[in-house]
């Protein structure tokens, strides 16, 4: 069947007046904040456009304008134990600029009374003060210093009207992203004060007063353009899409609200709630970020190595084994869980669809490809439950002290049962480390040494964990002497 060019005569597109500016025109935003208002439009009155802003020179605008800025985002996994593989015509966004090329289009945001909203994702360098920036730079190369010249633009326009500052609400990836932004507008402001002249004050009291900046939490897996399928995706469609972006079916954004908005003016002017999405506005987002560190990131850290040495290549495949499966649901309920401060009803839900996720039929995720820098990864998600574990219940949490020996033991590299190659990957000096201490075949220098080396806990875990060497020490001799997969069972 011949395929439709995919545009605005050949599709319908609805129109909404231009209220967010969106820094950022990757896969990422396309399949979660744009899919986000598609809904929300959708489903409540919000009734919004978007404005696409290319942050860097070179980017995508081009071929967004060439669709007329349609699109399919494909959602595929598992929601509620029912499989979703659907395909969504996006048609929120109005058109995309480059403001390299279009600089005073850009600008012309700026002036247009109905901009609300400003989100971004310019990955997690793009937060970053430039001081070579200046304030006449057509446009000023950091995204912090494109959005302070716009905000200067839209206080002078609209004479530091009360009603017209923005709400800021960046998606990159880094913890309080809002903060670090607020802080390098300030930065700005402060470096171009000869140039604001007499509006120096009344601009930063503007600023400070009438926008509001969010730090927030974003959380979908999008793999992108659909390489494999993209032939019988546009099929299904009907249309030669070259801007399909593929994503998980699950979802979730955490908005922290900005100290001076009060919590239901936000969730009035953002209905998502209210489209019934799984957009949390809270007053803090630091243990929501707590919560997917310790129970997304924290089980995939210990379940790799495990899974790995019993076998198994694919995360789904270790979800569903009868043995590492028990396992992963030991890790991440009886122990994580514990250690976390949200209310119990919460945690239960949100680990029962992290499971839900590690399960997705559609993606074959190597447990290979979460192993790379294991031990600073165990610090960072893992470590943390350990220690607050030990702490409320006065033992040590097996499973997570299972899964560290685990990774010890996948560090001592050499050939599976299989055959297949046990390859670790980490700083050269962690390597060497491993290398030297397996070396001299005593478990117990093994694992004295592991978790005496600073570099890696920036502590000695020997002296500052009571009981953990002895525990690890007895798991590296469990797993050398039955083989992983026995070894996991003495355990659950």
């Amino acid at each position: 069947m011949a395929l439709k060019a995919l545009n605005a005569r050949t599709a319908p597109k609805s129109h909404a007046p231009e209220r967010i500016i969106q820094f950022g025109e990757g896969n990422f935003l396309r399949c979660f904040v744009d899919w986000i208002v598609y809904n929300m439009n959708q489903k409540t009155d919000f009734n919004a456009s978007v404005v696409v802003v290319q942050p860097i020179e070179r980017g995508m605008v081009d071929w967004l304008n060439g669709q007329d800025c349609l699109y399919h985002v494909n959602l595929q996994g598992r929601l509620n134990g029912e499989k979703v593989n659907s395909l969504t015509r996006i048609d929120c966004i109005s058109r995309a600029l480059n403001p390299y090329s279009q600089n005073q289009a850009f600008m012309a945001l700026a002036e247009q009374p109905e901009i609300r909203f400003v989100i971004s994702n310019t990955t997690e360098a793009g937060i970053a003060f430039d001081p070579e920036c200046k304030l006449n730079d057509a446009p000023a190369s950091s995204y912090p210093g494109k959005l302070t010249q716009l905000l200067y633009r839209r206080f002078k326009t609209f004479n530091g009207a009360a009603d017209k500052g923005l709400i800021i609400m960046p998606c990159e990836l880094i913890f309080l992203n809002g903060h670090h932004l607020k802080e390098c507008i300030y930065q700005y402001i402060e470096l171009w004060k000869d140039d604001f002249g007499a509006d120096y004050a009344a601009f930063k009291e503007w600023f400070t007063k009438y926008n509001y900046v969010c730090a927030t939490l974003v959380d979908r897996i999008v793999p992108g353009f659909p390489r494999k399928e993209i032939a019988e995706i546009q099929q299904k469609v009907c249309y030669a899409d070259n801007l399909v972006v593929q994503g998980e079916a699950f979802h979730l954004w955490v908005i922290e609200k900005p100290e001076n908005m009060d919590i239901d003016d936000l969730k009035a002017e953002f209905p998502a709630e209210k489209a019934g999405l799984n957009v949390l506005i809270a007053p803090s987002e630091k243990p929501y970020h707590e919560r997917k560190v310790t129970l997304l990131n924290g089980p995939h850290t210990v379940l790799s190595p495990v899974a790995y040495l019993s076998g198994i290549n694919i995360v789904r495949d270790a979800c569903n084994d009868e043995v590492v499966g028990k396992y992963i649901h030991k890790v991440q309920f009886d122990e994580l869980m514990q250690t976390l401060n949200l209310p119990m009803e919460e945690l239960q839900q949100f680990a029962t669809d992290v499971l839900e996720r590690f399960n997705n039929p559609y993606v074959d995720h190597q447990v290979t490809s979460i192993m790379l820098n294991s031990f600073p990864k165990y610090e960072t998600r893992d470590l943390p439950g350990v220690k607050v574990y030990l702490e409320r219940k006065g033992e040590l949490p097996q499973g997570l002290v299972f899964g560290l020996a685990a990774i010890i033991t996948y560090y001592k590299g050499g050939m599976r049962a299989d055959g297949a190659p046990i390859e670790p990957n980490d700083a050269p000096e962690i390597m060497q480390l491993l290398k030297d201490l397996w070396a001299t075949g005593d478990t117990q220098k093994v694992a004295e040494g592991v978790l005496a080396a600073e570099n890696i806990w920036k502590e000695d875990l020997n002296k500052t964990v009571p009981g953990l060497t002895a525990l690890v020490k007895k798991d590296l001799d469990l797993i050398q002497e039955k083989g992983m997969l026995e070894a996991v069972k003495t355990i659950l």
